[in-house]
C-alpha cells in the first residue's frame, strides 16, 4: 500500500500529526525508563551481597546464645563491630552486663514516623546428640545452613543487619528514620529485653511501625503458595486446678480422692470448646486462604467464616482432629499440659494439681473467661485459678496501612504468592510494642512445609534453613523496608 502524503497547503494537520508523534516517542521513552528502573537489579541481589550475608549468618549462628542462661553480649559486640566500621549510630542497653541490647539507627528526614525492625539474639536451649551437625558449628550441607538460630531468630537478625548497611553504603535519602533492635530475652526471659527497651528506653525505639518475627513463606515441592504476615498473636496465660482431699491408705478408695478430682476436671475442661470468635485478621486469613485452596478445603474455610453454628459446626470438628492451628485460630484455646500428684502408690495423695496452657485472644477478658472455666470444672472441690506466667499485654495491629500495603506489594515481587495476615497462637515481643500503639508485623523466610514434622523447625531436635530461601528474604526484607523509608 503506498504511503499517504500530507498535503502541502494543510500545515494545522502537519503541526498536529508532529506533536502527536513527539507525544507517542516521549510515552515510549518514559515507558522504557519505567520498565527498566522496575528491572534494575537490587543492591540486596548480588553474589557479593550473598557473600557477605552468609559470612555474618555463620558468624551470628557460632555464638552460643542458648537461653537460659542467656549470653547475648558475644553476639553484640560483633554486631557493634561491624556497625562501628560502617559508620552506623549504635546505643547499648543492659539490664544485666552479659545479655545487653544494641539499638542502630539511620536518620531520615523526619517526615515520617520512624519504621523499627526487630530480631532477638538468644536461642532455645539444644540436645547436641540429636543434631546432625553440631548445633553451633552453622554448618552448610546440601544447600542448608544447620544451627541453633537458623529460622529463630538469626535469619532476621542478619536480615535487618543487611538491610542497614545497604541502606548506609547506598546513602538512599529517607523521609523516616529506621531503627533496628538487636535483642535479648525473648526466649523466655523478656525482663532483660523487650521489656527493658519498652518500658525504660522506649524513645530509642519509638516507631510508626515494626517488622519482627511471626511470620513465613510456606513452601511445598519447592513452590511458595502463600506468606503469612503475623497482624494479631494470643495472650498466653496459664491456669491451675487444684483438688484437695483426705489422704489415706491406697488400699481404702476414698470419693475425696484429689487425683480423681483433678482429672475429672482436666476431661471437662478438655471436652469443652470455648466458642468461636473471629476478628478482622482471622476473617481476611480464612478468606485468602479458600481462594488459593482446593473446592473441598476452600469449603471448609468458608464455613469456618458462617455465624450460622450449624455451617461452621463440621469445619470445626474437621479443623479440631485434623488442622489443630486453625482450630486454636477460632477461639481462645486450652491445653492441659502438667499433672502433678502422689508420692508413691499406696498412698491417697491430699493434693493433685493440674496445669492448662492458655492463648486468650486479644480481646478475651480475663476474669469472665476464669469464671466459665470454674463453672466448666462445676465441681466445688477444685480451685480453678490463674497461675504466674509471663503475660503479654494485649493489642492490635491494623490491616489498612502504609506498611500491609509494602508487605503485600513485595510478597508478590519477591514470591509471587497470596499474602495470608496471620494471628500467631503463640507469642512474640511485638505484643510489649502493640500495646504502646506501633503497628507490628511479623515476617520471616519461606520455610519447607515439611521441615516442622521431620524436626527441623523451630525449638526442635534440629534447626536449618534453605541457603536460596535466605537470600531471598534478605532481598525482600531490603525492599519492604526501601519502599516505607526512602523519600517519596
Amino acid at each position: 500500500m503506498p504511503r499517504a502524503v500530507e498535503p502541502k497547503d494543510h500545515p494545522p494537520r502537519k503541526a498536529a500529526t508532529i506533536c502527536r508523534m513527539r507525544r507517542a516517542a516521549f510515552l515510549v521513552v518514559m515507558l522504557t525508563a519505567v520498565a527498566l528502573t522496575a528491572q534494575a537489579p537490587s543492591p540486596a541481589g548480588n553474589s557479593t551481597v550473598e557473600e557477605e550475608t552468609m559470612r555474618h549468618f555463620q558468624a551470628l549462628l557460632r555464638f552460643d546464645t542458648s537461653d537460659p542462661p542467656g549470653a547475648e553480649k558475644p553476639a553484640v559486640d560483633y554486631l557493634k563491630q561491624v556497625l562501628d566500621k560502617e559508620g552506623i549510630a549504635t546505643e547499648v542497653f543492659a539490664l544485666e552486663p552479659n545479655r545487653p541490647n544494641i539499638v542502630a539507627r539511620l536518620k531520615g528526614s523526619g517526615r515520617k514516623r520512624p519504621l523499627l525492625v526487630m530480631g532477638h539474639l538468644d536461642v532455645v536451649n539444644v540436645d547436641p546428640k540429636k543434631w546432625i551437625h553440631p548445633p553451633f558449628s552453622a554448618t552448610r550441607d546440601g544447600g542448608y545452613v544447620y544451627g541453633r538460630g537458623t529460622t529463630d531468630d538469626k535469619d532476621n537478625v542478619v536480615a535487618a543487619l543487611m538491610t542497614l548497611l545497604l541502606l548506609k553504603r547506598n546513602a538512599i535519602p529517607m523521609d523516616r528514620d529506621l531503627i533496628v533492635l538487636f535483642e535479648a530475652g525473648e526466649e523466655g526471659t523478656t525482663r532483660v529485653g523487650i521489656q527493658l527497651m519498652a518500658n525504660q528506653h522506649f524513645p530509642a525505639i519509638d516507631a510508626e511501625y515494626c517488622l519482627a518475627e511471626g511470620g513465613n513463606g510456606n513452601r511445598e515441592a519447592g513452590q511458595v503458595n502463600y506468606v503469612a504476615i503475623q497482624t494479631l498473636e494470643k495472650i498466653p496465660r496459664a491456669i491451675t486446678l487444684t483438688a484437695r482431699g483426705v489422704s489415706g491408705h491406697g488400699s481404702v478408695p476414698l470419693q475425696s480422692n484429689a487425683i480423681v478430682h483433678v482429672s475429672n476436671a482436666v476431661g471437662r475442661v478438655a471436652r469443652w470448646q470455648p466458642p468461636i470468635r473471629l476478628n478482622e485478621t482471622t476473617t481476611v486469613y480464612f478468606k485468602r486462604l479458600a481462594a488459593i485452596s482446593s473446592p473441598r478445603q476452600a469449603a471448609r474455610y468458608r464455613a469456618a467464616l458462617s455465624p450460622d453454628p450449624k455451617v461452621r459446626g463440621p469445619a470445626d470438628e474437621y479443623f479440631r482432629a485434623s488442622e489443630p492451628r486453625h482450630a486454636s485460630m477460632l477461639r481462645t484455646s486450652i491445653s492441659p499440659t502438667i499433672l502433678q500428684g502422689g508420692y508413691r502408690v499406696n498412698v491417697i495423695p491430699s493434693e493433685a494439681v493440674a496445669t492448662l496452657d492458655v492463648r486468650t485472644l486479644p480481646d478475651e477478658d480475663p476474669a469472665t473467661f476464669l469464671e466459665q472455666v470454674r463453672k466448666v470444672v462445676n465441681d466445688p472441690a477444685v480451685e480453678v485459678a490463674y497461675a504466674a506466667r509471663d503475660v503479654r499485654p494485649a493489642g492490635s495491629t491494623r490491616l489498612d496501612t502504609e506498611a500491609f500495603a509494602v508487605l503485600e506489594r513485595n510478597v508478590t515481587k519477591h514470591y509471587k504468592s497470596a499474602t495470608l495476615p496471620t494471628m500467631m497462637t503463640g507469642g512474640t515481643d511485638m505484643a510489649y510494642l502493640r500495646a504502646k500503639g506501633v503497628q507490628c508485623y511479623g515476617i520471616g523466610p519461606a520455610v519447607d512445609a515439611e521441615d516442622g514434622p521431620r524436626g527441623f523447625g523451630a525449638h526442635s531436635d534440629q534447626e536449618r534453613i534453605l541457603e536460596s530461601e535466605l537470600h531471598r528474604f534478605v532481598r525482600f526484607n531490603y525492599d519492604v523496608v526501601l519502599d516505607l523509608v526512602k523519600q517519596q
